[in-house]
């Protein structure tokens, strides 16, 4: 196999697997969350302070001034 196809190959798996997990992050409930530094984007290199929840990592929303000072103090 050439190095052509098993890169075809390996971007078809990870296909497979961000559509698992988008399937999973829309059943899911999101009853527990909290604040947390993500990369938004996948080509970003600096965090940004997100709502996240728990259960499956999907970013929620924006927390307040207050709660970003909270998360910094800890």
């Amino acid at each position: 196999m050439s190095i052509f196809q098993k890169i075809n190959n390996l971007f078809a798996k990870k296909q497979e697997i961000d559509k698992e997990i988008v399937t999973l992050q829309k059943s899911c409930n999101h009853n527990k969350k909290s604040v947390r530094q993500v990369r938004e984007r996948v080509d970003s290199s600096s965090p940004s302070i997100r709502y996240v929840c728990n259960e499956c990592s999907v970013i929620l929303g924006y927390p307040t001034q207050q709660e970003k000072d909270d998360f910094f103090k800890e």
